[in-house]
């Protein structure tokens, strides 16, 4: 399995899917990645509806009740990752646990491996 997500995220996915009025049963969360960034890749999350899922080019799993899809190309380097939230003073959002990582840049939002 390419990627996974705590129970914490999937909890704050939830809430985001709620107040964003989607359907849970029809909503996927889309965790890749996009070339830029002063390290090379960004991470990309975003929602998408399980129709718009394509076997063949996504992998789809289901954790804490959540439908998670990452498209092939980004699995190659999301391979072992951990989508956490962290809800802190001083910060709060999603975070990455990306084993693959030989780089980032300062700030935490790009990378490379």
């Amino acid at each position: 399995m390419s990627v996974t997500i705590t129970e914490k995220a999937a909890k704050e996915v939830k809430r985001v899917i709620e107040d964003q009025k989607f359907a849970l049963d029809n909503t996927v969360l889309r965790i890749g990645i996009l070339a830029g960034g002063c390290s090379g890749y960004q991470y990309k999350l975003g929602f998408d509806t399980k129709d718009a899922i394509d076997e063949s080019k996504d992998q789809v799993t289901e954790q804490f009740g959540i439908a998670v899809a990452v498209d092939k190309r980004s699995a190659l380097h999301l391979d072992g990752t951990q989508l956490d939230f962290f809800d802190g003073l001083e910060k709060r959002g999603f975070t990455f646990n990306n084993p693959n990582v030989t780089k980032s840049c300062g700030c935490g939002n790009s990378f490379s491996s």
